[in-house]
């Protein structure tokens, strides 16, 4: 019997994904591509910003990964990356509002990201009722939280001034010039990882393209949409250009098309008028936070994709049959022998996809934010 339960377990073992592998297609998920190739680009793009900040992130993937492992989660989500993604975000985000100079931010991160990894596996168990994927809940429950608390705790944050702001009008030129337009569109994807440098979004956007070219298109696609649709209400044109007004539009766009629904013009548009809704719902969301000394963080993206998910099944054209799926453009990275995948739908408890665990009639991809 000893030797039986060896045999199975080194044979699983052989089947599974060193663990660089699973840590990279962690970081990889922050954009939904489960490509290692991606992940490290992704780390490339940080270390060009602050290699602390790639130490971060690639710290927090790890750990993240590992806790599932440890307490024995399921191997296709680590195998996915899915269970990196939302440590990374969240040691980035102590690492850029609590100091990532500090001994206990480090500290805190690596605490953060243990407790995040349980948090998922919480939020798929309870959103796998409605068919629902995690997305990066977890995190911006965890990273509100700290926030929020963080001026309470003169050891986590001995800055004396305090986070809470009350919410205002909105001032400033409202014009964009010509040359702030490049500028907003890189930053936008820049800022999924809290960075307004141009040149770190274009070579996180290399970074997506390296995984799939449709989700590199998607995603600026994306990024353009939540541009149009901040200068179209008139936004501070200072925070469209510093990319904080359109990051969750890249986002929802990745998401709602070829993730979790097929890639198709239909769903482009779905996913575009879900990039949009995101945009306008970001300064709700900061206006909502702010007084409690919160950020907006991810949840436009998490409440807009959510929202836009469940309204999908009642829409028959945004769905799409086994025949489609596998006849449709594969969004995802090459397999181990080098060809691409087929999009297909997966059972429940099998192989999940994107940010997504159980969500049997959602559009789902052969890698996996």
């Amino acid at each position: 019997m000893r030797w039986s339960a060896r045999a199975r377990w080194w044979e699983r073992s052989a089947h599974e994904s060193g663990f660089c592998t699973q840590l990279l297609r962690g970081l990889g998920q922050v954009a939904f591509q489960a490509s290692a190739r991606t992940g490290a680009a992704f780390a490339a793009a940080l270390c060009v910003a602050d290699w602390r900040l790639a130490a971060y992130a690639v710290g927090g993937a790890a750990l993240g990964t590992w806790t599932a492992r440890a307490l024995g989660g399921p191997r296709d989500r680590r195998e996915a990356g899915l269970e990196g993604f939302n440590s990374a975000l969240l040691a980035l985000c102590f690492a850029v509002f609590l100091g990532r100079d500090r001994p206990t931010t480090a500290l805190l991160a690596a605490a953060g990201c243990i407790v995040v990894s349980i948090g998922t596996a919480a939020a798929v168990r309870l959103l796998s009722v409605w068919e629902l994927p995690p997305l990066t809940l977890p995190y911006c429950l965890l990273a509100v939280a700290v926030t929020v608390a963080a001026p309470a705790y003169r050891r986590i944050w001995p800055f004396g001034n305090s986070l809470a702001a009350l919410p205002g009008s909105a001032s400033g030129r409202t014009t964009l010039h010509l040359d702030e337009l490049a500028l907003a569109f890189f930053h936008n994807v820049s800022q999924l990882f809290f960075l307004e440098r141009w040149h770190v979004g274009a070579l996180l956007l290399v970074g997506v393209f390296l995984a799939s070219r449709t989700a590199g298109l998607i995603a600026c696609a994306g990024s353009l949409t939540g541009i149009v649709t901040a200068w179209a209400l008139s936004a501070p044109a200072e925070r469209i250009v510093n990319g904080t007004m359109g990051y969750n539009a890249v986002l929802v766009a990745l998401a709602l098309c070829g993730v979790f629904l097929p890639a198709a013009p239909v769903t482009l548009f779905y996913a575009l008028l879900g990039a949009a809704t995101a945009t306008v719902l970001t300064p709700a969301v900061a206006a909502l936070l702010s007084p409690s000394g919160g950020h907006a963080f991810t949840w436009p993206f998490v409440l807009t994709t959510l929202g836009f998910l469940a309204a999908a099944r009642s829409f028959p054209r945004l769905s799409a049959t086994d025949r489609e799926r596998a006849a449709g453009p594969a969004v995802g990275a090459r397999g181990r022998d080098g060809s691409r995948p087929c999009l297909r739908s997966v059972p429940a408890g099998r192989r999940p996809v994107g940010h997504v665990s159980g969500a049997r009639r959602m559009r789902s991809r052969s890698r996996a934010r």
